[in-house]
């Protein structure tokens, strides 16, 4: 398959596969196709992992697009204005992603439950007790809120985030949770009780606008 990531802000990738080739996009995720483009809607991977994604925040069924009879053509918008991010899945190299990250993926990547191994990491961290995990062979695309930036983090290295702004990190990358320190910083700081904890070794994704954080500025009056 070979692809381009087009339209800045406002996202769309536009994906070309060979005839008989086929991926696997998350509802509502098409925007335009060629004619010969072929759409099944499935419950990929069985019932196990329907439910998990509905825990993870997709949709329990997913559509899957096939080229038939020659060369075909699709383009994926994201839903939100921001970035698409396109990693190549491995075994070993997987990514745990936010919840309704996913926009697509080849066959060959599994998308199924993460679970925080820590259950206060999942309350207070802002991603909740439930994640996604990509894992398998091949090519997948996540969407991000606003602009992202990425760290590589050592063994033992850490990053102290916000609320909401992690969209994905590596699978050997650890999550936790702190107090911002004093109830005085947690009430008049602006910041909340707590921060999430990236622990590496590995690559963290963090995005600059994540979409709770726009919700609350819209809905209060002079909020910034």
């Amino acid at each position: 398959m070979r692809y381009s990531i087009e339209g800045g802000i406002l996202p769309y990738v536009v994906c070309n596969l060979d005839a008989g080739e086929s991926i696997l996009t998350e509802k509502g995720a098409m925007s335009w196709m060629s004619p010969n483009m072929q759409m099944q809607t499935k419950g990929h991977g069985g019932l196990g992992k329907m439910v998990g994604r509905a825990f993870s925040g997709e949709s329990m069924f997913q559509n899957i697009y096939t080229a038939q009879g020659g060369p075909g053509m699709i383009a994926l918008a994201s839903s939100f204005p921001g970035a698409i991010l396109d990693f190549m899945i491995q075994p070993g190299n997987g990514i745990i992603a936010q919840k309704r990250a996913f926009l697509a993926s080849e066959l060959s990547v599994e998308l199924s439950v993460h679970f925080q191994k820590k259950i206060g990491a999942g309350f207070f961290g802002g991603e909740g007790f439930i994640m996604q995990h990509l894992s398998g062979y091949g090519l997948a695309f996540l969407e991000v809120d606003g602009s992202v930036k990425y760290y590589d983090l050592g063994p033992g290295e850490s990053m102290i985030i916000d609320t909401g702004y992690l969209v994905a990190m590596s699978e050997s990358c650890s999550i936790d949770i702190q107090t911002t320190g004093g109830v005085k910083n947690a009430l008049l700081g602006g910041e909340g009780l707590f921060n999430t904890v990236l622990t590496g070794p590995g690559r963290i994704y963090l995005q600059s606008m994540p979409l709770s954080k726009l919700s609350s500025a819209i809905m209060v009056p002079g909020a910034r």
